[in-house]
């Protein structure tokens, strides 16, 4: 079976708000024309289409399909489309040039978050017969998570204020971050609660965005750019989706995933941690030791574009060895309530 690379990546620039309609256009036009400048590639060579997308952030059904319109009509494309963040649709696209069905597809994401209530949007996704009903929102779920860690000794207000400031900082070098600066700790923790005991440094901004992926299979991929980032494993898993089954302190499926893949030797891991508490858990769910790097792009801390923020990770993470910035790296996406189901892949210089 071919090996699959990531030959490129483009996103938009994370911000609160943008004008323009649900079905993400405005925002997909300028990052495919951006993509497709980088690799000399044109929608002609693309043999495989994958996005996305929620109906329910968008407010309509079948949104996705106005989304097309960032493509064009006409010549026909092979497309496919999943309710979920866009790293999934990545998923799709490389068993597609694993089995070798097509050697080039596009993966993109996009979310207008800024159209509606995201607390509440995110309530939608919860057991429709035990949970929603109680409309439980997604940063009170969070807090609760956060408030057990606390109450287990696992971390402390402290150690997720230093998550968030050292995000920033790193943000600091994403001209498409929509946070970022030097922040002090002390300052941070003087801040009141959102959630208790969250307070808003803990929570990922209300963001809309959108990102491209371009992959091709390995050979394809070093006519298109100098040092294709390789996708050496992808692994998926899900955990249950009744809250009081699971221990929220910790994070089974990735754990599990990880334990799939061969994860000695990565430098750097660009991790969708959507709350300071979360990234603390998925570290040591990883095993990831004090070498490796955290989310030099700042992560979802900086910047959560709901639907693309996990593909997001997987294109910074292969940005960093396009750059020559590293030789292996690791990249970690989520969808549903409190890290329910997650995605990790692993990216190589070949």
């Amino acid at each position: 079976m071919p090996e699959v690379a990531v030959a490129g990546f483009a996103q938009a620039p994370n911000v609160r708000e943008t004008a323009g309609t649900t079905n993400g256009v405005e925002m997909l036009v300028p990052i495919l024309a951006e993509v497709f400048a980088a690799t000399g590639l044109s929608k002609q060579d693309i043999g495989f289409w994958c996005s996305g997308s929620s109906d329910y952030l968008a407010g309509r059904a079948f949104s996705f399909i106005a989304a097309v319109d960032a493509i064009g009509a006409f010549p026909p494309i092979h497309e496919s489309h999943v309710e979920m963040d866009a790293a999934w649709a990545l998923y799709e696209a490389w068993l597609k040039i694993r089995t070798g069905e097509v050697d080039t597809a596009l993966v993109y994401g996009f979310g207008k978050a800024s159209a509606g209530q995201l607390r509440r949007v995110l309530a939608l996704q919860l057991d429709p017969y035990v949970l929603a009903p109680l409309w439980p929102d997604s940063l009170s779920l969070a807090g609760l998570q956060a408030r057990l860690g606390l109450e287990a000794g696992l971390w402390s207000e402290k150690d997720l204020a230093e998550v968030a400031a050292r995000a920033r900082a790193d943000a600091t070098d994403n001209p498409a971050a929509q946070l970022s600066g030097r922040v002090d700790v002390a300052e941070l923790l003087d801040t009141p609660y959102v959630a208790d005991p969250l307070r808003t440094h803990d929570i990922a901004p209300v963001t809309d965005g959108a990102a491209v992926l371009v992959l091709a299979s390995a050979e394809r991929a070093r006519d298109l750019v100098d040092r294709p980032a390789i996708l050496t494993g992808v692994e998926h898993r899900v955990d249950s989706p009744v809250l009081g089954a699971r221990d929220l302190t910790r994070s089974p499926s990735t754990e599990a995933a990880a334990r799939a893949l061969d994860l000695d030797g990565v430098e750097l891991a660009e991790l969708h941690a959507p709350f300071t508490h979360q990234e603390l858990i998925l570290r040591r769910a990883l095993g990831l030791n004090g070498d490796v790097r955290i989310s030099p792009s700042g992560g979802a801390l900086t910047g959560n574009p709901m639907f693309s923020a996990g593909l997001a990770r997987i294109g910074e993470a292969a940005a960093r060895i396009h750059r020559g910035e590293a030789g292996k790296t690791l990249a970690h996406a989520t969808s549903g309530p409190v890290l329910q189901q997650n995605l990790l892949a692993v990216l190589e210089a070949r």
